[in-house]
């Protein structure tokens, strides 16, 4: 192996001369104290490297070797539950090497190969396998059943499998080869970061992913395979959002990406995750997390290879046949790095300073969603869904990074800092937000949940939007110059707002919401407005129906536990019955 060496450190980014037997991408070894880098230019023989690890120290003529071969992850049982940096070191085992931080050059490796995991056997001896098959598989958690597949670009005839305890690098069985060649399998095998794992073919998304986050849900949903963004100033929660999203998503594994944030908000995950009952499940929440952690200390150039050891580790969840969400947060931490090192390789720059690839990069990594039929000779689905948070500075969504995120997802959740100071979370505008899978999603909705589901969505949206327009009539001429119709129109949008939309994170009943529960929350809320319309044209006043005791009984509807969920009927009887006394006692004019 030719050793190149050092003739120019910047930061993060150092230059190496005598490269010329390397290529783009490929792992070096930095320094006498082998700091790990990542190739990203060549010129000539000169190789420009950014630094996965602290540069302070090192200095011109030390060595630098490459490994040949590009930046790749371990990918076999021992992911589920485990917290990696932006290169996949166990932060755990690091910790009890090296202590509470980081220390330069330290090797360790990314899954514990001298563990043994129970393999059990679904393949037989004479089964003519291909690629992205399935052998067998382990019981990595309680909830997760860790499926061993075929490494893609194996093939041939499985000639022996045996059950047992084996590591993840011990041969678990033996194929033979269109060529007549022998080749052991293991649990454990390595994908390059950079580069999507093949599928046979994408398919349309439908299927929403369930959040049980009423405005997410019933108004702006995100598909199983999909991808969303969540842009927002600082303190409108978009961090709360995507911590919601990981507990409560339905898919069958997480894998949650910090990815420049403060070290604080990991530190909530890891308290928080373990302590959380999983109401698939029954389960803890970590039972099927993957944690990155990419804190804001640590060092920049490994933010940027966060992104991709997630979606990687994603990608392989979902080549088992499983649904997967991966969140970002932020990719404007990501994008930051990458102006960081574009600044430093002295690249021109486009706006604000950012690489002119800014877009096609995000493209790359959003691209890496969507629903897929696996490569695999069975017929097995997987689905892999995105969910990044923009953090876009003064909350200015005009910004490269935020434009360049909207051109490319599908769903919108824009967060409004006015929202988050009147204490409304999740803090998602109602006006600005959208979803492009809502067609699809209204027939799902319509099909599994209820016929009447789509249409009072349709019906509360109309009216989110009408009393956007009454209320610049009202801030003109006041509120008594609208009819009483207009004025009911405001009360149901505002019962809209703070009676379904607002949900509260920490409170124990609402912080989640089953599907069936908002189709009866959402129905009683439009059934008030409908059945107060019905008294309006029977000459009730206006005053007599906003002051029902119902209103109470609508307000206090999402603190009834999923359990007793048959309250909501009751009060749906309720609002009829006391419409109808109202009536019945003549309303309040007389022709």
């Amino acid at each position: 192996m030719k050793v190149g060496k050092i003739v120019k450190v910047s930061g993060p980014l150092v230059v190496a001369e005598g490269m010329e037997d390397a290529n783009i991408y490929d792992v070096v070894k930095v320094s006498e104290a082998g700091l790990i880098g990542e190739i990203i230019e060549m010129r000539d023989d000169k190789a420009s490297i950014q630094v996965y690890e602290e540069t302070a120290g090192i200095g011109t003529g030390e060595p630098v070797k490459t490994l040949s071969e590009p930046l790749s992850v371990e990918l076999g049982p021992g992911l589920i539950e485990n917290m990696f940096d932006g290169i996949q070191r166990p932060l755990e085992k690091v910790r009890s090497i090296a202590g509470d931080f980081l220390t330069k050059g330290i090797e360790v490796d990314s899954l514990d190969k001298e563990k043994k995991w129970y393999f059990h056997p679904t393949a037989k001896v004479g089964d003519i396998l291909q690629e992205g098959d399935i052998l067998g598989y382990v019981q990595e958690t309680k909830v997760v059943k860790h499926m061993v597949m075929l490494p893609i670009g194996k093939s041939g005839e499985l000639v022996s499998i045996e059950e047992g305890e084996y590591t993840i690098i011990e041969d678990i069985a033996t194929i033979k080869t269109s060529t007549g060649d022998l080749q052991g399998v293991q649990m454990m095998h390595k994908w390059p970061v950079r580069r999507g794992r093949r599928i046979k073919k994408k398919i349309s998304p439908k299927v929403p992913l369930i959040t049980g986050q009423r405005v997410i849900d019933t108004f702006f949903p995100v598909t199983k395979g999909g991808t969303a963004c969540v842009p927002g100033p600082f303190g409108s929660g978009k961090t709360v959002v995507q911590h919601q999203l990981a507990k409560w998503a339905d898919a069958q594994i997480v894998v949650y990406v910090g990815c420049g944030e403060r070290g604080n908000e990991m530190t909530d995950v890891l308290n928080e995750f373990p302590e959380l009952i999983d109401p698939h499940t029954g389960e803890t929440l970590m039972k099927r997390t993957v944690l990155i952690a990419n804190t804001s200390n640590m060092p920049v150039a490994a933010r940027e290879a966060s992104i991709y050891t997630g979606i990687t580790i994603a990608e392989y969840f979902r080549d088992m046949g499983y649904s997967v969400a991966v969140m970002a947060d932020s990719t404007s931490r990501w994008a930051e790095a990458l102006r960081e090192m574009s600044g430093r390789l002295e690249e021109m720059p486009g706006d604000e300073g950012y690489p002119a690839y800014l877009a096609s990069r995000a493209a790359e990594f959003y691209e890496r969603a969507g629903k897929v039929k696996c490569l695999s000779s069975e017929d097995r689905e997987g689905a892999l869904t995105i969910i990044g948070a923009v953090s876009p500075p003064g909350g200015d969504i005009s910004e490269p990074v935020s434009q360049a995120t909207l051109r490319i997802v599908k769903v919108f959740w824009g967060l409004n800092a006015s929202l988050a100071y009147r204490r409304h979370f999740p803090a998602i505008s109602w006006l600005d937000s959208y979803s492009l899978y809502q067609d699809d999603v209204d027939e799902w909705m319509g099909d599994n949940v209820s016929e009447r589901f789509p249409r009072n969505r349709a019906d509360a949206m109309a009216l989110l939007q009408e009393e956007s327009t009454l209320e610049e009539i009202v801030r003109l001429v006041g509120r008594d110059s609208l009819s009483e119709r207009d004025q009911l129109k405001l009360e149901a949008a505002k019962s809209i707002r703070e009676d379904y939309l607002q949900q509260n994170a920490f409170q124990e009943v609402d912080t989640f919401t089953s599907l069936e529960k908002q189709d009866k929350m959402l129905d009683i809320v439009m059934k008030f407005y409908r059945e107060s319309s019905r008294a309006l044209d029977n000459n009730v006043y206006l005053s007599e129906i906003v002051g029902l005791d119902v209103r109470e009984s609508i307000a206090r509807a999402k603190y009834i536990e999923e359990a007793d969920i048959d309250k909501l009927d009751a009060i749906s009887d309720e609002i009829t019955s006391a419409i109808d006394d109202l009536i019945s006692r003549g309303g309040g004019l007389d022709d």
